[in-house]
């Protein structure tokens, strides 16, 4: 009587294909991988475009700005949307907007009738696109991989980061120096290629959630567009986390600001100084080959405290002036843990939210650690006013370090556990 259950529950038990064979998470990894090197190289592109137009610097900035603003206005409200809307065809949409805006500025440009106004246009729809775009992907990189497997593919997708920001600048600013609308063909070449990656990726229908310590709404909570900002902020754990790494995406960006002032400063050529740069996407780069050891070896309360100590040591030794490859050692250091980091979001933030309010929480988290790098540049640029390079620096670390005793205080966060 038991051998007609028995091949059935042998097959049900079966663990999943590698995931170099589950080709519906390649087909997004390809695609995000291409729009990530365009974007990374027409991000060099578009400061020098507004620069040769206008011959504003701040200009030049408002562009950056402006797509950043639009993205985290939009966040929250779009985050009931994400919970509620098809991915695919929200991803879609967005990749063929940003294909359709970024193409419009090549086209522009060789009909000789690019403005300041078209370009601002493109800067809000680009960062529209980011925010429909990013929870997006990250929930259909979810609906394609086994829970099993979906810290491998989290890894995989930070090599794609760090990859693609240590090769995509210099692209960007190659193409721009043959022709001026080489880096925007090329970039709307990459949002259609991630278009259509997607259109041939199907998407299996969700499967009800095992609840392991997943955070349930409270009665009436799970439709408000604040839904992933509550989860965040009743949550001790979440609260103290969330601090400890928007602070780290602060510090990180002020610095490179304060580095590029300071190596100009001491009269570092401009190739150099491309160079110190690339520290973080090499650290970025090596950094994902640790994350398994790491989240083995660490309780995420102590990797978080490990990750904000080592950005705060590896900030304060900037204020050693070593030259271009002292800072490229120092930004490879702070960087180094940060694919570890990024992965520990998704596994103690992420993993631990109601299906009903995912798409909200990712949103509200992506949200809060966008407001960071703006404001980065911003206190940077104010200390640097009224400061030296050596001592913004200096206060930089502090920053970090103030962060880092604050979670050695607050016990939620450094004695957190991995969930089971």
């Amino acid at each position: 009587m038991m051998t007609a259950s028995a091949p059935s529950a042998a097959v049900a038990q079966q663990p999943p294909p590698p995931l170099r064979r589950n080709w519906r998470f390649q087909l997004l990894w390809i695609g995000a991988t291409s729009t990530t090197l365009g974007v990374e190289a027409v991000d060099v592109a578009y400061p020098l475009l507004v620069l040769t137009l206008t011959g504003s610097p701040a200009l030049a900035g408002l562009f950056g700005f402006v797509q950043a603003a639009v993205s985290v206005l939009l966040g929250l409200p779009i985050g009931r949307l994400v919970d509620r809307w098809n991915h695919r065809s929200m991803l879609i949409g967005a990749e063929a907007v940003r294909a359709l805006a970024t193409g419009s500025v090549a086209l522009a440009i060789v009909l000789g009738h690019l403005t300041m106004g078209h370009l601002m246009a493109v800067a809000v729809v680009l960062g529209a696109g980011t925010a429909f775009g990013g929870p997006v992907r990250m929930l259909l990189v979810r609906a394609v991989v086994p829970p099993s497997q979906l810290t491998q593919a989290l890894t995989q997708d930070e090599v794609r980061e760090g990859a693609a920001g240590l090769v995509g600048p210099a692209v960007g600013g190659s193409l721009y120096g043959v022709a001026r609308l080489l880096p925007f063909v090329a970039c709307a070449t990459t949002f259609t290629l991630s278009l259509i990656c997607t259109l041939f990726v199907r998407i299996p229908p969700r499967q009800p959630e095992a609840g392991h310590g997943a955070v349930a709404p409270a009665d009436g909570e799970s439709e408000g567009m604040f839904a992933g900002v509550l989860a965040l902020w009743r949550n001790p754990m979440l609260r103290g986390a969330i601090a400890l790494i928007g602070t780290f995406y602060l510090v990180i960006t002020a610095v490179t600001l304060t580095v590029v002032v300071t190596l100009r400063s001491q009269h570092v050529a401009a190739g150099l100084i491309g160079v110190a740069l690339t520290g973080s996407a090499v650290g970025m780069l090596l950094g994902s080959l640790l994350v398994g050891r790491l989240h083995g070896r660490m309780t995420p309360g102590r990797l978080l405290l490990t990750v904000s100590g080592v950005v705060a040591g590896a900030v304060a030794l900037l204020t050693v002036p070593l030259g271009p490859w002292w800072v490229f050692g120092c930004l490879l250091l702070a960087t180094l843990t940060v694919p570890a980091l990024r992965v520990l979001i998704d596994i103690m933030i992420l993993r631990q939210v109601s299906e009903d309010r995912r798409g909200r929480t990712i949103v509200a988290v992506m949200t809060v650690l966008s407001v960071g790098p703006p404001l980065g540049t911003m206190a940077a640029g104010l200390l640097l006013q009224f400061t030296s390079p050596l001592w913004t620096i200096a206060a930089l670390a502090a920053v970090q370090a103030a962060v880092t005793l604050y979670g050695l205080g607050n016990s939620s966060v450094a004695q957190a556990r991995w969930p089971e």
